[in-house]
């Protein structure tokens, strides 16, 4: 099956309502799926899109002297990013895991499994893997599980104000 692309402004019914209102003058391209196929590698297979043109998106919670800060973390589908120790270290947190799947459907506003970078509270901090950025497309959630956005890495970048970091174990 292939994917129907179209401009962002065409499909803003896909996109989650915090997705939807930060896209504006981002150069992404979006596509509806099937829901059932969201999870990257059933995705990837369906879709014929290679696991090295797909990001994943997850919501780490930093803890610090009781206090939790969250930060999204953006890699290649190829790669695992290195959540107790880079990410850790440069969120200066004491410890680092994955958000628990019901808080960061909470906080974002977002599906789980369709989770991205784009429409994030602002205070958060989006560190993007520097392999995600020599992307020249990269598939990445829309917020919801039935649709994909497509855009550059740089672009990914620039629309979310990444901090462009080697994120990879």
């Amino acid at each position: 099956m292939t994917l129907d692309w179209m401009p962002v402004a065409d499909g803003l019914d896909l996109l989650a309502e915090p997705v939807a209102k930060a896209i504006t003058g981002v150069a992404a391209r979006v596509a509806p799926i099937d829901a059932e196929l969201a999870d990257t590698a059933a995705f990837c297979e369906r879709y014929g899109v290679a696991p090295e043109d797909s990001a994943n998106c997850v919501i780490v919670a930093a803890r610090r002297g009781g206090e939790t800060r969250y930060a999204a973390v953006m890699v290649l589908a190829t790669h695992r990013a290195d959540i107790n120790g880079v990410v850790r270290r440069h969120l200066g947190a004491k410890k680092a895991s994955f958000a628990p799947q019901s808080e960061a459907v909470a906080l974002t506003g977002m599906e789980y499994g369709g989770i991205t970078p784009i429409g994030l509270p602002e205070e958060w901090p989006v560190l993007v893997d520097r392999n995600v950025i020599d992307r020249p497309f990269v598939v990445i959630g829309s917020g919801v599980r039935r649709s994909k956005l497509a855009l550059s890495g740089r672009e990914l970048a620039e629309a979310t104000n990444a901090e462009i970091i080697a994120l990879t174990l």
